[in-house]
């Protein structure tokens, strides 16, 4: 059985879940969000928690017990905590400026400012010109949001310039060795 499936997942005050004809929708107070249940996994509700069966152990059940579990218990927390991500903008003039809570304008070293636009649901926050916080509740996609921005300008490996992940160490290289 997996270790992951296995285990019941906590409904906090203020969230409710409707499991109707293999959809799951779960609402809170950050908005609502719901999924497909994949295969023959079934989801149920007992004591004031979820729990996430497979019918059998064929294989594809085996590989989808754990996952749905996964997907519906981030579904729960994005919905009633939400989720973030941040990048940090590295280079002499590199920057962001917010316009709008769904809206980025990046300048990134080309001849001309990016305009990003947000998916909705998602949010953007600019504390500082540099750093950039992706909001929203569905983690699957302020992680697809994170990674789309992070892709205008991917951190080079000689000077490290470009967005980059909160936290994320970049592997530097040595330049050119001096003519001898």
């Amino acid at each position: 059985m997996s270790r992951i499936g296995r285990s019941p997942i906590a409904v906090p005050t203020g969230v409710s879940v409707s499991v109707i004809d293999r959809m799951v929708e779960v609402k809170g107070p950050k908005g609502s969000l719901s999924r497909s249940l994949p295969g023959e996994i079934t989801v149920r509700e007992s004591d004031g928690a979820l729990l996430v069966e497979r019918p059998n152990d064929e294989r594809q059940s085996r590989a989808l017990h754990g996952l749905t579990r996964t997907l519906v218990a981030n579904m729960v927390v994005g919905v009633s905590e939400g989720f973030s991500r941040e990048l940090e903008i590295v280079g002499v003039g590199y920057r962001a400026i917010a316009q709008g809570p769904n809206k980025l304008e990046l300048a990134l070293g080309f001849s001309h400012p990016v305009h990003f636009e947000a998916p909705p649901g998602v949010t953007f926050e600019v504390p500082i010109p540099t750093r950039i916080i992706v909001r929203g509740t569905d983690k699957e996609t302020i992680g697809q949001v994170a990674a789309n921005i992070r892709k205008i300008r991917k951190p080079e490996p000689y000077k490290g310039k470009g967005v980059k992940y909160a936290g994320e160490r970049i592997l530097r290289k040595a330049g050119k060795a001096a003519k001898k």
